[in-house]
């Protein structure tokens, strides 16, 4: 009940009464039409996709189906005091109609809409006329005592009350000034249960929403973890590699200095040396970069960075390459170090000979699948290798899936939206 119906005391008042059952006479007759026209056009247009109409009308269709539940969304707010808060998902920008069309068929809010519109065409246009009819009804009654009655003469039935005379008349308008007293209490609340029904089919499951909080939580501390766990292994690496390698070619460029006067030949062995430890050293900071960031995979992108990883490989490998465009770094980030991570574990425990790795865009998803031709039994669990794949993904929305029946072979599938 909002808060134009109702008086300083917090009672409903005449205005708010009148106001509740025009608005829901309104709500009743615009909705039905529009409810029919939109889900009729829905079912039609979406019937046609597989002949290719459908993929040209379907977009058209279900953005007006979202306009019309959006005003809906709006006259709740309004009206009712009931919130519907919209759930879509956001739509690729300059895609074609198929890539358009699958998206908001992927979409589950587009489903909660398709399911809303035969409600609101039934029980939502039923709640939406009884604020109105409760109003209504009782002038009905009140008409017949004061002498419409006389136009049937063959009597007429006034909700339960036969009327064929006078009295009877009376009866009915006993009845009609009933209605009208429960209107008094009823109208405006009649008007928040349709809003209230919107809300319970359009609005998005709480249950999800609650389990959508508790997975992105759980994703945000690994990803946490992940970033913090790298960053004490880079500096680990250069403390124990690179550094210690350079404090060593700096002593030895002192003693060199100390050296060249007094004794040459040292003083040479030792550049030899320094030179062969910033080679090293060099060689070092290199792998670590390339442990971070790979050069390759932000030059020539996320196919060329795995082949050129498939060739340091001592098994046989073989990639297949399908991927229209770049999807972003973080994303291309995460799945090559999610495929090199894969196949550490393959070269390590399977016992493979060949692997083939083959990389795919499709319906919005990177695919990145893994398999080798080793002994099989690779599970995800706990100390797994694979634990840590699915994390990494798990922070991108990705899904990790693994077939690794006893006697093999193993393939490893990864997915993970993209652009």
């Amino acid at each position: 009940m909002t808060m134009d119906t109702m008086n300083a005391n917090g009672r409903t008042t005449g205005r708010g009464i009148g106001l509740a059952a025009v608005r829901g006479l309104a709500l009743a007759l615009v909705s039905l039409p529009g409810a029919v026209l939109c889900f009729c056009l829905s079912l039609v247009s979406i019937a046609l996709i597989p002949i290719g109409v459908g993929l040209v009308t379907t977009p058209y269709v279900l953005t007006g189906v979202r306009a019309f539940a959006d005003w809906r969304r709006v006259l709740a707010a309004e009206w009712g005091g009931v919130r519907i808060p919209p759930a879509y998902r956001p739509l690729p920008e300059r895609a074609n109609p198929w890539t358009r069309t699958v998206a908001l068929l992927r979409d589950p809010a587009t489903w909660r809409d398709l399911r809303w519109l035969p409600v609101d065409m039934t029980a939502g246009f039923v709640t939406a006329l009884l604020p109105a009819a409760l109003l209504l009804y009782p002038l009905e009654g009140f008409a017949l005592a004061i002498g419409l009655w006389r136009v049937f003469p063959d009597g007429y039935w006034y909700g339960f009350v036969p009327v064929t005379g006078q009295a009877s008349a009376f009866g009915a308008a006993a009845l009609g000034l009933v209605l009208l007293f429960l209107a008094h209490f009823l109208t405006p609340r009649l008007l928040g249960v349709h809003f209230r029904l919107t809300r319970a089919v359009l609005g998005s499951n709480q249950r999800e929403l609650a389990e959508r909080v508790r997975v992105l939580t759980e994703t945000r501390r690994d990803a946490v973890d992940a970033s913090a766990a790298e960053l004490r292994r880079i500096e680990r690496d250069l403390h124990d590699g690179a550094q210690a390698r350079l404090v060593a070619v700096g002593m030895d460029l002192g003693t060199i200095e100390a050296l060249l006067d007094k004794d040459p030949a040292q003083a040479k062995e030792l550049i030899a040396q320094a030179r062969k430890s910033s080679v090293e050293a060099l060689s070092e900071l290199r792998e670590l970069v390339r442990g971070i960031h790979p050069p390759v995979l932000a030059e020539r992108g996320l196919g060329d960075a795995v082949r050129a990883l498939a060739l340091r490989l001592p098994v046989a490998t073989e990639v297949s390459v399908d991927l229209p465009g770049r999807a972003e770094a973080p994303v291309e980030s995460a799945a090559y170090f999610a495929v090199s991570e894969v196949l550490t574990n393959a070269v390590k425990h399977s016992g493979a000979d060949r692997i083939w790795i083959d990389l795919h865009r499709t319906d919005g998803m990177l695919r990145a699948t893994v398999t080798d031709n080793g002994k099989g039994g690779a599970v995800i669990g706990a100390g797994s290798g694979l634990a840590g794949v699915e994390r990494r993904l798990g922070t991108f929305d990705g899904v990790l899936a693994v077939s690794s029946p006893a006697g093999g072979p193993t393939m490893v599938t990864m997915e993970i939206p993209c652009a």
